[in-house]
């Protein structure tokens, strides 16, 4: 994705902007600290939420039954929400943009990993030669000119040799998504109603239904102990002496500032408005919606949001009810442009509504998000199109803050939004 430059003013951050200033604002340090203690709690909840879900899939993987697999998947679900709140960290700060296209990489290609649906999938792909490479049904697989030994399906065959293999980001071999297909399996509905529907039998090592079940139990355990591993690493990059901490504090005040600012505007326009939003009600089409396998979308499209309040307003609520806050982005907007503060504020009230729309229109069973975006469907396209725009308006008002600010950021673009000409149908 390009990436739409936004430099701004030049008189400095802690200026008194006039008569519109209202209470005296916290120090940045004060409030970098508390982004850090945020960032702390978060990628450590993500993390434990992710020891939860590899304890759920070993249950399953010893006694493979219709309720132990409901409730890995329920796992997986639950797993996906301390996480989705992190991404407001990610554009910002470069190691977690990094660490990002282990864990939560998309869309994916799925022939690589698991039998498919040629009906529906198709043969082959002129832009990715392992397509249809299916490692769990081969023990051998060739990655250009390289004939791989795949006879051991292990943590380092998947993130060392198959994940992005060949240079092709659609090859995602780890991370939640690769968990998600192997738990749900394709879902064939298209945009009617229903998720993937893999039997719990393709895990069954004397009941085993589509072949190689021993090899599939194989790599579902190790993509499951992988994402604990790289979650593990996400948070500890924000420890005293970890990289995320240490990149940060060699900013200066106002890039650290600049840095809160630069994730939730590109989370907001270009990843979540654009990508992961506008180009599947582009083209109307399933495949790009973010959890695709397990109908999950609203959920984590409307964690995003949460994340990003929670981010801007210096308070974060942990899964077991703990609160941690502290001095925050939004004290200091409201004392040094308290006009852009306040219009950010209901921007942000508004995203979080309309977003809260499209999870409660899935939630009450009326459609699901692929459903929403169904060529046709004018009334769910109207709901899903409110959240885009939503989110667009909150960028523009993170924009119009970052501009009284005297910062200067660069928010991630999305042709979807940019130049929906160039997106093919």
């Amino acid at each position: 994705m390009r990436l739409r430059a936004f430099a701004l003013a030049t008189f400095l951050a802690g200026t008194a902007l006039g008569g519109g200033a209202r209470a005296e604002a916290p120090q940045p340090k004060a409030v970098m600290q508390t982004y850090i203690s945020l960032a702390q709690a978060m990628y450590g909840d993500a993390a434990s939420a992710a020891r939860d879900l590899s304890k759920a899939i070993d249950a399953f993987l010893a006694n493979p039954t219709d309720d132990t697999l409901s409730a890995a998947r329920a796992a997986w679900r639950k797993a996906r929400i301390p996480y989705q709140q992190t991404e407001g960290f990610r554009f910002g700060n470069k190691a977690m943009d990094e660490l990002e296209g282990k864990v939560n990489a998309w869309p994916l290609d799925e022939g690589l990993i698991d039998y498919v649906d040629p009906a529906s999938y198709g043969d082959a792909s002129d832009d990715n030669p392992l397509y249809r490479a299916n490692v769990i049904a081969n023990r051998t697989i060739r990655i250009g000119r390289k004939q791989v030994d795949a006879s051991r399906i292990t943590k380092e065959l998947l993130s060392e040799t198959l994940h992005e293999a060949g240079g092709v980001e659609a090859n995602v071999a780890t991370g939640y998504h690769a968990i998600e297909f192997l738990l749900w399996g394709q879902d064939l509905n298209g945009t009617g109603p229903g998720a993937g529907a893999r039997p719990a039998t393709d895990y069954s090592l004397d009941r085993c239904t589509n072949g190689n079940c021993d090899r599939r139990r194989d790599y579902l355990k190790a993509a499951a102990e992988l994402l604990v591993d790289d979650l593990d690493a996400m948070a500890k990059a924000w420890d005293a002496k970890g990289k995320a901490q240490q990149d940060l504090l060699r900013k200066s005040p106002n890039e650290q500032l600049a840095t809160i600012l630069t994730g939730l505007g590109s989370l907001s326009y270009g990843e979540l408005a654009g990508e992961r939003m506008k180009l599947g009600l582009i083209l109307h089409d399933p495949e790009e919606e973010h959890d695709c396998f397990s109908d999950n979308t609203h959920n984590s499209h409307y964690s995003d949001q949460i994340g990003m309040v929670a981010i801007y307003e210096g308070r974060y609520t942990r899964p077991d009810g703990k609160v941690v806050q502290g001095p925050d982005m939004a004290e200091y907007a409201r004392a040094k442009a308290p006009e852009e503060a306040a219009k950010l504020e209901a921007a942000m009230k508004n995203a979080t509504e309309k977003l809260r729309a499209i999870k409660d229109r899935a939630d009450s069973g009326k459609e699901a998000y692929d459903q929403m975006i169904a060529e046709g469907n004018a009334e769910g396209n109207r709901v899903v199109q409110d959240g885009v725009d939503a989110l667009v308006a909150q960028a523009r008002a993170i924009e119009a803050l970052v501009k009284k600010l005297g910062l200067k950021i660069e928010v991630e673009g999305s042709d979807s939004l940019d130049n929906p000409g160039s997106v093919a149908k």
